[in-house]
């Protein structure tokens, strides 16, 4: 069960770094446009927001894959990284599309509630 966890905390670190590269670099070019439903002139003048929100993303992922790696802290970066991807999911279906939810907030949770569960059930019966 931990190796599906690891595989949905991946998921949601690869859908972030699919982000980070949709808005860093291709926002304006065509994908960009389509993916985001934008047109040229929208998407020229705000090129710049666009390249700071994929940062963050990158930033998100750039913690789930710590926490993928970390042996002491692992989980705990894994629930810090998550919680924030749900927090923006959940901002992002209010402020912008019930879709991000979908998209980032559903497997974020699912991969939140699956950590939980495995760090619960191993300090209660003792499993490092």
């Amino acid at each position: 069960m931990n190796k599906l966890s690891n595989i949905l905390v991946a998921f949601v670190a690869i859908e972030h770094t699919y982000f980070l590269v949709l808005e860093m670099f291709f926002w304006t070019s065509p994908i960009g446009l389509k993916t985001f439903n934008l047109t040229a002139e929208f998407a020229e003048q705000s090129a710049t927001l666009a390249a700071n929100q994929g940062l963050y993303n990158g930033f998100l992922a750039a913690g789930l894959i710590w926490g993928l790696f970390s042996k002491q802290q692992g989980d705990s970066l894994k629930l810090f990284f998550l919680g924030c991807v749900i927090v923006a999911g959940v901002f992002g279906a209010f402020t912008a599309s019930i879709s991000i939810l979908v998209i980032q907030g559903v497997p974020a949770l699912l991969a939140f509630g699956l950590v939980l569960f495995i760090r619960n059930r191993d300090q209660s019966t003792g499993t490092p």
